[in-house]
Parts: structure tokens; sequence; C-alpha cells
């Protein structure tokens, strides 16, 4: 965290470390007296002077349909915000008032890379590096736990882990989806190899009580609302393995800013096109969220993440809805002249740490665990912010983090470009249909939602839900957005 008074202008700065280890939570009070700050969102929020219950944001609760994410510095509350990547927060006094001024710089353009010349990455450094920001960050009093996967952000932990001699102290854990999709087995051989114990996680549709319990709890304490579609998949982990509740957890996500994300040729085709085709985008207050014309109104910043309802459904829904295209329009605008690479570095960062990084925070935040995020350690963050591009992306082939995958293939014999991209699936669709009136009673509950409108918008979905195709799945998404939206609203400790 950056803090600076500017003592002869009465003018404080914040912002938070640079790869977003420990973002910035901020509150101010509605007569703009009192601001409060911090790296933890969960100290903040209890917090005897901040005044609950709070209050929701319009502007969230929109983002959170129509985009899936709320982009910093704005959240779900009116009053709390985050400083998060290349974010800062300008404090003024005037007329003995708070203003806060918000600007952003993102901190990893691929142009302040060194030349090849320049730098040869070293491996020992690089995992000495990755080790050492996981162990300082472990409570040895704690069991711990490390997310593992066949992808090369875990594999990279558990290797530094491995060198570092901490085979005995770490357990290996790792969700078992459905069909080809499925990791597990590669995981259990690695962890076999590296001589690390290892668990598997098993998916749960039809929801039991205790599993109910679970999820209530994670309602309940959870600080933040999250729509990622494995969000669920996390409260009923405990159920499995008790022992995370109040452990150390190692999760391998947030390198994706400071590596360089790779950028497809799907996105490569339709970012420069959207530029043209999201000028059509007013047909969002005209169509619904199962339309196959909803993908290619986009903003050239959508296409790098935010998705949703369209804003059609979002005003049935929710009346106070604000159109988040302008938002995504205009952040788009001002970074126009950027090359591809850069803007989807920056532009993806929201879904990035406020979608696939929070929900594991919150789940961490929900069970009182010490969460412990290696890749978004400020020394790993620097070095690899400063590497050659030739070392983690290759623009022809489509291909990144080559650094990691050169380091796993020669210490572990694990080929990424073998085992191809495997993402971490969770089959959503199947908890909606199999927990249809549970999850619908939840919905219909929430006070947030007009009544008529909720109930128009669901039934709707509900006939295209059992079509195998994308009309089925994207209605079951939506569905199960505004449960999560929902459950969190009914049950959260910070609102009620």
């Amino acid at each position: 965290m950056i803090n600076i008074y500017k003592k002869n202008t009465k003018e404080l700065i914040l912002a938070s470390d640079l790869a977003g280890e420990f973002p910035l939570y901020l509150y101010i009070s509605d007569d703009k007296k009192t601001l409060l700050y911090g790296d933890s969102i969960v100290e903040l929020l209890d917090d005897e002077r901040v005044i609950k219950p709070l209050k929701i944001s319009d502007k969230g609760i929109s983002f959170l349909l129509q985009s899936g994410v709320v982009p910093p510095p704005y959240t779900a509350y009116e009053n709390i915000f985050i400083v998060g990547i290349g974010d800062t927060a300008l404090i003024k006094i005037v007329d003995k008032k708070i203003e806060i001024e918000f600007s952003h710089e993102f901190p990893f353009m691929n142009e302040n890379r060194l030349k090849k010349e320049e730098m040869t990455p070293d491996v020992d450094t690089i995992l000495k590096l990755i080790a050492d920001a996981t162990i300082e960050r472990i409570d040895p009093s704690k069991p711990t736990f490390l997310f593992h996967s066949a992808g090369k952000d875990s594999n990279t932990i558990a290797l530094a882990l491995a060198e570092a001699g901490y085979q005995d102290k770490v357990t290996l854990i790792t969700h078992k989806s459905k069909g080809k999709a499925d990791e597990s087995e590669i995981s259990k051989s690695i962890a076999k190899q590296l001589g690390f114990k290892h668990k598997i996680l098993y998916e749960v549709d039809a929801l039991e009580d205790k599993h109910k319990i679970a999820i209530d709890e994670y309602f309940t304490n959870t600080p933040f609302p999250c729509v990622d579609n494995v969000t669920l998949a996390y409260p009923l982990y405990a159920t499995q393995i008790p022992e995370l509740r109040g452990a150390n957890i190692i999760d391998g996500m947030g390198n994706d800013s400071h590596m360089a994300r790779d950028v497809s040729r799907r996105e490569k085709f339709f970012i420069p096109v959207s530029k043209i085709t999201s000028k059509l985008s007013f047909l969002k207050n005209y169509i619904s969220s199962e339309s196959v014309l909803l993908p290619l109104l986009k903003t050239p910043a959508e296409w790098c993440g935010p998705s949703g309802l369209s804003y059609y459904d979002s005003k049935e829904i929710f009346s106070k809805s604000i159109n988040c295209f302008y938002y995504w329009d205009n952040v788009s605008k001002q970074r126009k002249n950027w090359n591809i690479y850069d803007f989807k570095n920056d532009m993806a960062n929201p879904k990035s740490t406020e979608m696939f990084t929070r929900k594991v925070r919150n789940f961490a935040n929900s069970i009182n665990t010490n969460l412990v995020l290696p890749f978004t350690n400020e020394k790993v963050a620097s070095y690899f912010a400063k590497m050659p591009e030739e070392y983690l992306f290759d623009r022809k082939l489509l291909k990144n983090k080559l650094i990691l995958r050169d380091i796993l293939k020669d210490k572990i014999g694990l080929d990424s470009d073998a085992i191809g991209k495997m993402v971490f699936s969770y089959d959503s669709r199947s908890i909606v249909l199999q927990n249809w009136q549970s999850i619908t009673q939840e919905i219909f509950s929430c006070t947030l939602w007009d009544n008529e409108g909720i109930k128009k918008v669901v039934n709707r979905m509900k006939k295209s839900m059992n079509d195998k195709h994308r009309k089925g799945r994207v209605s079951a998404s939506h569905i199960y957005r505004l449960y999560l939206i929902a459950g969190w609203h009914n049950k959260n400790r910070f609102t009620n």
C-alpha cells in the first residue's frame, strides 16, 4: 500500500501494491466527514464507524447483471471503493468535506519491458522468488493447501515449494471436473512425482442440507457478491475437507497482468471490428439476453471479458438499472490507440481481479482462511514485468507464459503444449436444473428485483434451459447469476 500525505496541500494519495496482492478498500461516510481505508475488507466492514446495513449501489448491481463484474473503484456498495492494480485515490479536503478523485494508469505496458539482450531469465531465481513469496505468507501453525491443476501457474508454485523442501507441509487439492476437462489424474501424478500429499474435490449437483448450510454461510460472510461460474464450488469444498477452515490456502491466480495475456484469433478480429459494430449497442435496449445478436454488440473492452444480460432484461429485472454500455464504450475510447496486447491486458483486469480472484478471496473471507497469492507478490511481479516478451508470449503461435512452459517441461516433464488449454470447469447448469425449487425461491424472494419482471424473465429462460446448445447454456448461466446475487443480498451480514 502506498500512503503519501502532502502536508502543505492537505492531500493524501492512496494506491495498492504493484500487482494487487493487497487491494486497498475505502469507506466514506454519507456526510463526507469520515474516511476509512485498509487492505482487509472484512476489518473495514466490521469497523463500528462503518454505518450498516450498507447501502446497495444501483450502478454495482447493474454491472453485475450486464457485465458480470463491477469495475474498480466501484463496488456493489454505495460508499465502499476498491483501489486495485494501477489505481490511485487522491483524497482532498474541500469546504471541510472529503473528496476522492480516482485515476488509473496501467503499470504493465509491454513497451516498458527490457530487450532480449538486456535480460536472460534465471530459473533458480524465478523458483526462489515464488517459493519465498509463498512461504513468507504461510502461517506455520495452520495446515496448508494448494489449489492445484494441470496448469502452468499452480505447477510452478508446487515445483518451487518442492525445491524448497515443503512437501510435508503442503497438501495439493484438485477439482475433479466432468468429462474431458478433468485435470485431477494429471494433478495426482504430479503430486506423487514431487512428493506432495494429494486430495480430490468433487462436484456436487444435488444439494443436500449440509451443502445448503455451507452455501448460506458463504452468502452470509462473503464481503462482495461474485457471479463467477465456479462460485458455488468453493463453499462446497469446505464440506469435503473441513480442514480448509482457518487454514492457509495457496492459489496460482494473479499473474496475467504482469506476464501478459494471450490474444486469441477471435479477439484479434472482433476487438477492432467492435469499434464499429458497438455503435449498434442501442439494440441491447430491445433484445433478450439469449439473443445471438448480443455478443456482436459488445464494445472493444467487453471483448476482454465483461458479459451478461442485455440492458432490456436488466431493466425488467432491476428497475434502477443503468446502461453499462456507456462505461465500457468510454474506457475503450480512452485506449483507442493502444496495441491490442496492452489493451486486453488492462481491460481484462476487472474480470480477472473482481471475478476470478475475488471468488477465492470471498471464500477465504467466509471461512477465515489465510489466502496466499504468490504471483501477486510485488517482487515476483516486478521480475516478470521487466522480462522481455520473447520469454513470455508468442504473437504468432498465440501462446503465453513461455518461460513457465519451459521450466515445467524441463523440471518435471509437464508438456503444457501437449496437454493444451484446460479450463477449470463447473457444471452450474446442472446445479440450476437439479435444484430448481430452492434456486428460484432464493431469486424470487430477493427484494432487489421487480416482482413481475424477475418472474417474466426467469420463466422465459426456463423454457430454453433444456436446449443443449448455446441458448440453453446462456439461459442457465443467467439464472445462476441471478441466484448468486440474490443469495448474497438476502443473507449477507453487511447488508442485513
